[in-house]
């Protein structure tokens, strides 16, 4: 099992010192990968539900500083060895998938290979109307986004023709260090699932029933003539930090869950972070190898 740190350029790691000690600790501790969240603004009065808790409301505020995924990543990529760094999520219609090819493709060479791309639709329209992005359609407007992106790191002189993404004879380099940079995709709806059949390297369900999600991405991928054992799943289980966390990762091994998420709150609150990471490392990551 692999452990990826969540929402992990939020609150103290969100600063320049903060995100160095935090990747360093983490790698220190044996995490696989740290991973963001992103929102470019925060819109005041937002009606949109947040899908995420019962409240609706996102667990922040207008004033709440959080980075720019990409730029805060190349920050920690610069200070680690063998961290990956994973988007978690970046919402993927809200960008211009030329200049995000180009983007990515530059920090997965510039950390030797080592960039995970995890994507969302989006939820919160009112982000979507102040970017001047249409809400409607952002699914099948992602779905272009992926392949039109994977044309350009794929070959130079690439071609793409879609409802939304459209350009010939034109070349993004450099090139991703493996060829293409994997993408997981994000999402608690069976949508998201059939997407992560359809086109995922990787699937992550933050919530939801995921024995019946991953059983739809697995359909999907069968459907499409792809493997779906070669669709990576990411997932969070809440007694990954109870009295036996143990059990859950043997729990969430057997639904076929290769990634668990654990949240970096719970460690960007204590009082001594890196201590906290270490401990972490040393009762659960470590002892889990042995499983």
């Amino acid at each position: 099992m692999k452990f990826g740190l969540l929402f992990a350029n939020a609150l103290g790691f969100a600063t320049a010192d903060g995100a160095v000690a935090m990747g360093r600790a983490s790698e220190a501790a044996g995490f696989e990968s740290v991973w963001t969240v992103e929102h470019v603004v925060y819109p005041d009065g937002y009606e949109s539900k947040y899908p995420y808790d019962p409240s609706g409301r996102m667990a922040m505020a207008a004033d709440t500083p959080l980075p720019d995924p990409l730029i805060w990543l190349t920050w920690v990529a610069a200070h680690t060895e063998k961290l990956r760094l994973a988007t978690g999520i970046l919402i993927l219609p809200q960008r211009n998938p030329l200049i995000l090819a180009k983007e990515l493709a530059t920090l997965d060479d510039l950390s030797g290979g080592r960039l995970e791309l995890g994507i969302g639709v989006g939820w919160l329209e009112e982000e979507f109307d102040a970017l001047g992005i249409p809400f409607e359609g952002r699914g099948r407007r992602s779905d272009e986004h992926i392949e039109s992106m994977r044309a350009l790191w794929d070959s130079d002189h690439a071609e793409f023709d879609g409802e939304f993404v459209n350009f010939s004879g034109v070349s993004v380099n450099p090139k991703p260090v493996n060829a293409r940079v994997p993408i997981h995709i994000g999402g608690h709806t069976e949508v998201a699932a059939r997407r992560a059949g359809r086109l995922g390297d990787g699937f992550f369900p933050g919530e939801g029933d995921i024995d019946t999600l991953i059983e739809v991405m697995r359909h999907s991928a069968e459907d499409s003539d792809r493997d779906p054992d070669s669709i990576e799943v990411t997932g969070i289980h809440p007694g990954i930090w109870g009295d036996d966390p143990l059990e859950a990762v043997e729990s969430m091994a057997a639904k076929g869950v290769t990634r668990l998420g654990v949240p970096g709150f719970i460690f960007a609150l204590d009082p001594d972070p890196e201590a906290a990471l270490a401990k972490f490392g040393e009762q659960v990551i470590t002892p889990a190898q042995d499983l």
